[in-house]
């Protein structure tokens, strides 16, 4: 049976699309070892894999990262830059001592890449949003454009990167983080959803999403027979107290059940609650899905995949450019509606508006689920290893 090393960075966006592919590969006596921060090590190990912890953690403003300014840019890159040199020496010397047969890294973490090519084995890209080739990528749709190209901190942020690339001459490509197109790459959503999909060559496996075994086990029934509304902003850029108060003026003593996931939020900042409206740090959004007439959404990827599976259509309410992407691309699907500045009429409007799209989601659950997933995926591995 074989090893293979997963490395991620410590963001459960990138994380929990992996976690089922986990969960196949050591069910089919396969040895994983997976390298993430302590913040996202748990589901990995509940998964089966043995941890590698990494010094990694995502910064503690990441909401206020939202926007794909220069400066921005340059801030990613530094903080991606100065992972890597805390992380790379602990991958190197764990993974020397116990080499794996292949490296699987999220496709924004580099150092995954570095330690394919230092071992000689070889790398995949696990990509869980929207893949990139030589003829499209995500600044296509992410940056804006006014994007200052030149702006000194990002120029000087690139040239950074590229010293700390040319300090490690194992590397077959020096390009880090932009330009760089894996030989394997596995994506986490359907052909289909993905934007300018028929471009992308036999190096893509589109193998859709899976669900984990804690997925599948969790449970959750409705407290009525009305439609359940389930809200959700996702898990970084959910301090939004106005939207939530705004959704309960919306939705509050209405037809519907409307079930709100708030995060750490202070609920008292909320007001009065009324009794059809139930409010919760978390929810198992997946055994919530199982019930779900309509979504309203931030779009990230796992949980505009996990809204498609169950045949669930959504309202998006995007926080950042990536965000506004999915949600443009699940309209052009018809399976979604996009609300830039949610009013309590224009929620209620939307929300309706949308329900009509059930059968259209309905569909497109069909193909998210005939992707092949996490069994596709191990197929992938492992004719990998036996050629």
């Amino acid at each position: 049976m074989a090893h293979f090393a997963f490395v991620s960075a410590p963001a459960s966006g990138h994380v929990n699309p992996t976690l089922p592919l986990v969960e196949e590969l050591v069910r089919r006596g396969h040895r994983v070892s997976y390298a993430t921060g302590p913040a996202t090590m748990d589901g990995p190990v509940a998964a089966g894999a043995s941890p590698v912890t990494l010094p990694s953690q995502l910064p503690p403003d990441m909401a206020a990262r939202g926007e794909f300014t220069a400066e921005q840019l340059a801030v990613t890159m530094e903080y991606y830059l100065d992972d890597a040199r805390a992380s790379f020496p602990v991958l190197s010397e764990h993974f020397s001592a116990d080499p794996p047969d292949a490296v699987c890294y999220d496709s924004v973490t580099f150092t995954g890449r570095m330690l394919a090519n230092l071992l000689g084995v070889r790398e995949i890209s696990l990509v869980p949003t929207f893949a990139e080739n030589e003829s499209f990528s995500a600044a296509q749709v992410y940056l804006p454009a006014d994007f200052d190209h030149t702006n000194p901190q990002l120029v000087a942020a690139i040239q950074d990167m590229g010293k700390f690339a040319q300090g490690h001459t194992f590397l077959e490509d020096p390009n880090l983080m932009f330009g760089y197109v894996a030989p394997t790459s596995l994506v986490f959503i359907p052909r289909e959803f993905q934007m300018s999909g028929e471009t992308f060559d036999e190096r893509f496996h589109f193998i859709g999403p899976s669900l984990s075994g804690r997925q599948t086990t969790e449970e959750w029934s409705p407290r009525s027979q009305a439609p359940v509304l389930l809200i959700s902003l996702g898990t970084v850029f959910n301090d939004r107290p106005e939207f939530y108060r705004t959704c309960i003026e919306a939705f509050g003593d209405s037809d519907w059940q409307v079930v709100m996931a708030v995060g750490a939020l202070d609920q008292e900042s909320l007001g009065p609650i009324p009794s059809n409206v139930e409010v919760h740090a978390h929810v198992p959004q997946v055994a919530v899905l199982r019930h779900t007439e309509v979504f309203l959404s931030h779009a990230g990827m796992n949980s505009t995949m996990e809204s498609l599976y169950h045949g669930v259509p959504f309202v998006a309410v995007p926080q950042i450019p990536e965000q506004r992407a999915i949600a443009r691309r699940a309209e052009e699907l018809r399976v979604g509606r996009t609300l830039t500045d949610p009013t309590v009429r224009g929620l209620r409007d939307a929300v309706q508006d949308v329900r009509s799209s059930r059968p259209r989601a309905q569909a497109l659950s069909r193909i998210v689920r005939g992707a092949g997933g996490a069994s596709k995926g191990a197929d992938v591995l492992e004719q990998l290893l036996t050629r």
